[in-house]
């Protein structure tokens, strides 16, 4: 189990450092630069003129090569500097730590809200098939993957402002949202949470649910679970002792997905929602080609990918032995 887990260490350290290399290429992939993507914006405004756009190029260091870039970057990165935002004109570090406590604030209590809610639900629809409850929660299983989280997020806005006469938007009464950090705004946040975690945990519960209870139907039917039912063994401790163990893998290898999802969050219905999470900050990042910024969030979520994939792999051996590590 130690020598699988060093050279599991080992091939993350390579993946990450090919995953950097292929991200900050991808992003230099569109024509232009960000001090073009400047000059688009501000065209008809200001007049720019050519020594002042190789001013700016001079100053962001986007006269060097790629590979160039690329090297100073990542050693500054590996020093624990991500860079400086050209859009922003601030540190990315500066803009992950306004941005990062409330996606999390957001994203840990949805992970804990679907996989509490979806594991046990899809036990129960598979240990009582063809039950009015199964039926129930099969319905909606669908209805929850059928409707993009985004339009949810419209669908609320509209029965919030329709017919309550409330914004559900954001994350802070208007009241709270620039006031400082206090017991009261936190009590709003708090307030105000419900309503991200339930558009943005829908889906995956959904998914999660149909999963779980496909997998474990199929470990139902098998023979060593008659075999130990006609021992006697009781229903549920049958259950739970058994299948669940070898049904729960697959659920148990989303992981790996689940922790960069708790950084990028879903940014579509962050716009819509009007939420100050790190989505719609890496969205208008790529827009306006600002790669220290946006390669520096792909860089955390590539490795946050890398390390949910290491964590779920172990969890799958210790959940089911038959796994090999070798």
């Amino acid at each position: 189990m130690l020598s699988y887990i060093l050279r599991r260490l080992y091939q993350m350290v390579i993946l990450t450092l090919i995953i950097s290399v292929i991200a900050f290429v991808v992003i230099q992939l569109p024509p232009g630069d960000f001090v073009d993507a400047y000059v688009a914006s501000v065209a008809g405004n200001d007049v720019i003129t050519a020594d002042t756009i190789e001013g700016l190029r001079l100053q962001f260091g986007l006269d060097q090569p790629m590979h160039v870039q690329y090297f100073k970057w990542m050693g500054n990165v590996l020093r624990g500097n991500f860079g400086l935002s050209f859009q922003h004109q601030r540190t990315v570090l500066d803009l992950l730590a306004e941005r990062l406590p409330l996606t999390l604030a957001i994203t840990l209590p949805t992970t804990v809200f679907v996989y509490m809610l979806a594991i046990p639900i899809g036990i129960y629809s598979a240990a009582r098939q063809y039950s009015f409850l199964d039926y129930v929660f099969s319905f909606i299983g669908f209805i929850g993957l059928a409707i993009p989280n985004f339009l949810f997020a419209i669908v609320l806005l509209y029965i919030g402002s329709r017919y309550f006469g409330a914004n559900v938007g954001g994350l802070f009464s208007p009241q709270y949202e620039l006031a400082p950090w206090s017991w009261g705004k936190f009590l709003d946040l708090l307030s105000n949470l419900w309503i991200p975690i339930l558009v943005v945990g829908t889906a995956g519960t959904a998914g999660t649910i149909r999963v779980m209870r496909g997998m474990l139907l199929d470990e139902l039917n098998q023979p060593y679970v008659e075999t130990a039912r006609a021992k006697g063994l009781a229903e549920w401790q049958l259950i739970f002792k058994y299948p669940v163990r070898v049904a729960i893998s697959p659920v148990l290898s989303t992981i790996g997905f689940t922790l960069p999802a708790l950084i990028s969050g879903t940014a579509i219905t962050a716009i819509v929602l009007n939420l100050p999470t790190t989505g719609p900050l890496l969205l208008n990042a790529l827009l306006s080609q600002d790669m220290f910024l946006a390669g520096s969030i792909i860089l955390i979520l590539s490795l946050l990918t890398v390390i949910g994939t290491f964590i779920s792999d172990i969890l799958l051996v210790l959940a089911d032995p038959r796994i090999r590590t070798q």
